[in-house]
């Protein structure tokens, strides 16, 4: 149309921006293992027909750590699809990209490639799904990115302090800086943002001419007291953020009246959960940005699965049953039948006219059976919807309302049934319910040298990383540092030892010493496995590893760690390669015996009296230079001190306050589908 060709001038940015795609979601599943996929696929062909600068990914591109092959060949193959071309890039990149990719083998943006052929530059940040990990601290972005497809930033390698660099990008008269940063631990975030350790890089020169744009992927609302990130610890001086991993749709920017910039919340492209959020309908962002004014423009996919959840109370029904009704269960059944069958009607009449759209919808019904009522049979109610659901094994979920809490008064016999059981554990991790766990049982069975998070994060690493030696790395790290605070305090007798001890474990909970520890752990973790040459290939790539028969040669040398169950090799009962015939069978799945019974049942006292220890390893410190880069930057920590006096915006030391004061920001909003009205005419922000 006319008015676009005018809005979409060579001084406007187009901005594709989505989150949470959790590409791979379900990929097994014979109903929705492609709709990942085919949403990816939607977003991309949306961002080429639409012409757009490039595209904003603001985390969890990826459902799995470690993606599978079918996985990341579909992802490379529409990146290629889509990306790639003989399309001009129209805008330029002026700050030291060097800083913005420093974790880059190629610190530099794709499209300046002279080996690429990039139309369309697509940025992303990780989120907590396709994190670093390991001792390289790489991730599946990591891959992408060194096959020039995507530009992977906002990766902070230190866990002492944050600096945030921009990205400066400029088209025509209108200049864009880009922030990004990439999934931490909340908690620790949360500490680092109290502690003033969180900085935000901004240009020392013409502060009030960039659009400050921020991607970040954290909580965003209040899980815990330090289990979110509020929007009041972000810097004023932003315009409009990007906030991922929230997987519900609140894509319409939402204004923060404390610091006076916009959020939008995309939400996730594919429904991960059952749960009333993800319900929302899935929309992706088109946003427009010419000088210090925005337009984001809600575009709804038609790819993805529909779901429709409701609640039923069976007690608000006492017209048509009671618990002492006879065959009350059959008339809860019935009630259900007929919930389930609108909702599937619903679904047909949203679905006409939108072929894209799956035909199978995904249906929830959340029964409360509380006041004396008694569940059903639900695998045999599912058999009725085999046919017309994409998810007959789990339509139906039971729960009851949360009773009182007893108190437990005797500490040593403690109901532990009681005491876990609750109404629902949709989306609990491994480190809260260790957080429940050890919170129940304080006084009777604590640890002694591990904090709660600490075994929390390690058993998580365990569970979700597949880092088989974290936990066993994290008691080894201790023990060594705990025995070496003991031998500095001169401590000798067993009574003091173990008050010590305690003293040393409290004094280091919910501090950065804490972070660091539990990081140099599983750091330590993965090293250990590369120098003994045990580093695990991807069981996609390779499902045959034969293992060196001469490497736990000589009486000393420690059995290796071979694939399969235990620590015996490829064929089980002594005849593989990976330990002796005669070594008795490990206790526990996928791990060796690495030393006797006699080493490993040793006590603190033990321990404490032993002559040899391990040297620890120091975690490097990441300094980044941005002397040679062609815009200088300044750092603005939170909360900067007001000057003394008002200096004029041509002064070499700028604070993010003296450039807000005397600008305004510009925004609208475009929920509707015309694309004749000029969107930057809208109200302009009040001044600060």
């Amino acid at each position: 149309m006319s008015s676009e060709n005018t809005l979409d001038d060579e001084d406007t940015f187009k901005i594709l921006i989505a989150t949470d795609i959790h590409l791979g979601y379900l990929e097994k599943d014979a109903i929705r293992g492609n709709d990942s996929y085919n949403t990816l696929d939607e977003i991309l062909k949306c961002a080429k027909t639409n012409e757009v600068d490039f595209i904003l990914l603001g985390g969890d591109l990826f459902h799995e750590n470690k993606p599978s092959r079918r996985c990341l060949h579909n992802c490379i193959t529409m990146l290629r699809k889509y990306c790639m071309g003989g399309t001009p890039i129209q805008f330029d990149i002026v700050s030291d990209q060097t800083v913005n990719f420093n974790t880059s083998k190629f610190p530099w943006v794709n499209y300046q490639d002279e080996n690429l052929n990039i139309s369309i530059p697509a940025f992303s940040i990780h989120g907590n799904h396709d994190d670093p990990t390991g001792a390289e601290g790489l991730c599946a972005l990591d891959l992408l990115s060194a096959s020039g497809l995507l530009n992977h930033f906002g990766h902070s390698q230190s866990v002492e302090s944050i600096e945030i660099s921009p990205i400066l990008m400029q088209k025509g008269n209108t200049k864009l800086a880009l922030f990004g940063l990439g999934s931490i631990p909340d908690e620790r975030l949360y500490r680092m943002f109290v502690n003033n350790q969180v900085t935000m890089l901004r240009p020392k020169e013409d502060q009030d001419e960039w659009f400050n744009l921020f991607a970040i992927h954290q909580n965003r609302s209040k899980h815990g007291p330090t289990n979110y990130i509020p929007e009041q610890f972000l810097d004023d001086f932003l315009d409009l953020v990007v906030w991922g991993h929230e997987h519900e749709c609140l894509i319409t920017p939402s204004r923060n009246e404390q610091q006076l910039f916009y959020v939008t919340q995309p939400g996730s492209s594919v429904a991960t959960s059952l749960s009333p959020g993800e319900a929302t309908k899935k929309h992706i962002g088109l946003l427009r940005v010419k000088g210090r004014k925005m337009n984001l423009q809600k575009i709804p996919l038609k790819t993805v699965r529909q779901f429709f959840i409701q609640d039923v109370v069976l007690g608000d029904y006492p017209d048509l049953f009671t618990p002492d009704t006879p065959q009350v269960t059959k008339k809860v059944e019935n009630l259900c039948y007929a919930k389930v069958t609108e909702m599937l009607e619903e679904a047909e009449r949203e679905r006409l006219g939108c072929p894209l759209t799956p035909e199978k919808p995904l249906i929830r019904l959340r029964v409360d059976y509380s006041g004396g009522f008694d569940t059903f049979h639900t695998s045999r109610f599912s058999q009725k919807f085999v046919e017309h659901v994409a998810n007959p094994k789990d339509i139906i979920h039971f729960l009851r309302r949360r009773e009182q809490k007893e108190d437990n008064k005797d500490e040593v016999n403690v109901d532990y049934g009681s005491l876990l059981k609750t109404t629902a554990a949709e989306g609990l991790r491994v480190e809260d319910l260790v957080k429940q766990y050890f919170a129940a049982t304080e006084q009777t069975v604590q640890l002694s040298l591990l904090t709660e998070h600490g075994m929390g994060k390690a058993l998580q690493e365990f569970v979700d990383k597949d880092e088989k030696d974290a936990i066993e790395e994290l008691i080894t790290y201790q023990l060594e540092k705990t025995q070496r605070h003991l031998q500095a305090r001169a401590v000798t007798t067993e009574q003091d030892i173990d008050t010590e001890i305690q003293r040393f474990r409290d004094s280091k909970k919910n501090t950065t010493e804490e972070d660091n520890e539990i990081k140099e752990a599983i750091s330590r973790a993965k090293a250990h496995r590369v120098e003994q040459g045990n580093e695990q290939v991807d069981a996609d790539i390779s499902n045959e590893l034969d293992l060196d028969s001469d490497g736990g040669s000589g009486p000393s040398a420690a059995p290796t760690r071979g694939r399969g169950r235990g620590g015996r090799g490829r064929g089980s009962r002594g005849r593989g390669r990976g330990a002796a015939a005669s070594e008795p069978k490990p206790a526990s799945r996928g791990r060796s015996q690495k030393s006797s019974a006699a080493t490993q049942n040793r006590s603190i006292m033990q321990a404490f009296q032993a002559s040899s220890q391990r040297s620890s390893r120091t975690s490097d410190e990441v300094i980044i230079d941005d002397s040679d880069e062609e815009m200088p930057l300044m750092k603005t920590t939170r909360p900067p001190p007001r000057p003394a006096a008002a200096s004029s915006s041509s002064s070499s030391s700028f604070t993010k306050y003296s450039s807000q004061s005397q600008s305004s920001k510009g925004v609208a909003f475009d929920d509707s589908d015309d694309e004749d009205e000029d969107p930057f005419k809208g109200p302009s922000r009040a001044r600060r």
